[in-house]
């Protein structure tokens, strides 16, 4: 077995629970994390926790900072948007600032083609769609919710304070292919590709 067919798996619990962050529609790579910040190298870990103090630092002018510089990450790992999250450049960085901020999982109305795959190929968050149902317009930020993934097939997004729950789009093979950390590695693993020379 290769080094990097030993990546330890991680496991994703059944559900993730936590404060949700709302933003609203057209939320791109720039605004999730900022040019300025991409003379970071995420190769280094003490350069790469930064991009998660910064992830979300575009917004224009949010009623509540995202994450705060020299916070432990983790304050919202769930996020609530509308149309079209992580469009503009491909750059893989958007998800790493996330996933460094402890974002566990995006749910959106649809992803920009991307992100959605730069998400799921790195292992880096799970993307969930929300079929249309505009829940960044009912759900506020803060509020607390629970994004319960026990039936890949029918996720379900639970907030208490709304005493409702939505059921989410399918997820297919996001889950293992985040447990695995990667899409190479989840593809060895299946026996999908060859396994690399030791």
């Amino acid at each position: 077995m290769s080094a990097h067919d030993a990546t330890p798996r991680r496991t994703i619990p059944d559900v993730i629970k936590g404060a949700v962050y709302v933003v609203g529609d057209n939320i791109d790579t720039d605004q999730i994390i900022p040019a300025q910040y991409l003379s970071l190298d995420p190769s280094r870990p003490e350069e790469r926790k930064k991009f998660g103090w910064y992830a979300l630092s575009g917004l224009p002018e949010p009623s509540q900072p995202f994450a705060i510089e020299w916070q432990a990450p983790g304050r919202y790992p769930i996020i609530i948007a509308g149309k079209n999250f992580g469009c503009g450049s491909s750059r893989e960085h958007a998800c790493i600032a996330l996933q460094e901020a402890g974002v566990r999982a995006v749910i959106a109305e649809f992803f920009a083609r991307i992100f959605y795959r730069n998400s799921i190929n790195g292992g880096y968050l799970i993307p969930c769609d929300s079929q249309q149902t505009r829940l960044c317009d009912t759900i506020a930020t803060g509020m607390e919710a629970e994004l319960i993934l026990s039936n890949p097939s029918k996720p379900v997004l639970h907030v208490a304070a709304l005493k409702t729950s939505w059921t989410l789009g399918p997820l297919g093979d996001v889950l293992p292919i985040v447990e695995a950390g990667d899409l190479f590695t989840y593809a060895r693993r299946q026996g999908l590709i060859a396994r690399e020379a030791q």
